[in-house]
């Protein structure tokens, strides 16, 4: 099996800051992109910004120069950090990965339980 466990989230005053964590445990043969998925309520998720195993990062343009991604290869770890953050980002933000468990398997999305960030005005 597979787990991913984001941590790091909360109640932040609008322009501070918080960086969150998501570790993958089990049987991990291989990780190839990491992302995270920010979901507000009534809300589809929507990607803001993904890492793949050759260390690309992707932001989208609503986070670029706010938010950075990155990862410690080594613990199967991605991390967010988010600067100026706003009323708007307020969300469950969910970590997704794309993991294969051995070499003749192929690669499944594996989905976090999804950690708040509320930023208040």
């Amino acid at each position: 099996q597979v787990q991913l466990v984001e941590s790091g989230g909360g109640l932040v005053q609008a322009g501070g800051s918080l960086r969150l964590s998501c570790a993958a445990s089990g049987t991990i043969f291989r990780i190839n992109a990491m992302g995270w998925y920010p979901q507000a309520t009534g809300k589809q998720r929507e990607l803001v910004a993904s890492v793949s195993s050759a260390g690309i990062t992707n932001p989208a343009d609503s986070v670029k120069g706010r938010f950075t991604i990155s990862k410690a290869h080594a613990k199967n770890t991605v991390y967010l950090q988010m600067n100026s953050l706003q009323p708007e980002d307020t969300a469950v933000y969910f970590c997704n990965a794309e993991i294969a468990r051995s070499w003749a398997l192929k690669y499944v999305n594996y989905w976090g339980q999804g950690t708040q960030v509320t930023v208040s005005s």
